[in-house]
């Protein structure tokens, strides 16, 4: 049901492009959620309709990170480059669109964000993005739902969530113990932040798996 809603976004008129959002808690599963909507709406309708670009790649890098002292608040919000992401989805949404719009990833085996790892190729019509606070209210983020033709919530129990970032965190090197304090002191501020949020999203979704 959610990829044949998706699918009816998706505009018929030559150079119009919509920018869906999916905002959410640190692994709720909107990462899943939106590859398998871009997967099913290019199943539909052809390969290079729809296009995946996540905020992780906007993640400040970890030298940024020491430099500031936040790498022990990595996700939060002023880990970001707000303004960075703001301005990709200016240029998704400009007209006419001859060039590809190439876009960072995040490497989780590197913790670090990788320049031009994604692109959304010129015959894109739709583009699926995620993040933790894409329905913010503070500056900066704020900016981000003026710029998204929709905004679902993708809402997921605390506790298969928690679950998730424990495997995720030692998966990626931390113990067991700095795992579980990592996620006291940084996931649940960053959670909470994130469900503050839900009430500027037109619908709330379940997703299972993933990020």
């Amino acid at each position: 049901m959610l990829v044949d809603d998706v699918v009816a976004m998706v505009p018929s008129i030559p150079g119009r492009r919509v920018l869906l959002g999916l905002a959410g808690p640190p692994a709720a599963g909107k990462s899943t959620l939106a590859r398998r909507l871009v997967d099913g709406v290019n199943d539909r309708l052809g390969a290079e309709t729809a296009a995946y670009v996540p905020l992780d790649g906007f993640h400040l890098s970890n030298a940024q990170l020491d430099r500031l002292g936040l790498r022990g608040r990595k996700g939060a919000p002023e880990t970001f480059d707000v303004d960075g992401y703001l301005h990709l989805l200016r240029r998704l949404r400009a007209t006419p669109r001859e060039r590809p719009v190439y876009a960072p990833a995040f490497d989780r085996r590197l913790e670090e964000p990788v320049a031009a790892g994604l692109v959304v190729p010129v015959a894109a019509r739709l583009v699926v993005t995620e993040g933790n606070y894409l329905a913010d209210d503070q500056a900066g983020w704020c900016e981000v739902r003026d710029l998204l033709d929709g905004l679902w919530y993708v809402d997921t129990p605390r506790t298969l969530r928690e679950r998730r970032l424990l495997d995720r965190h030692v998966s990626g090197g931390r113990s067991q113990e700095e795992a579980v304090a990592f996620i006291g002191d940084s996931e649940r501020p960053n959670a909470r932040r994130a469900e503050s949020g839900r009430v500027h999203c037109s619908r709330v979704v379940a997703a299972e798996g993933g990020a």
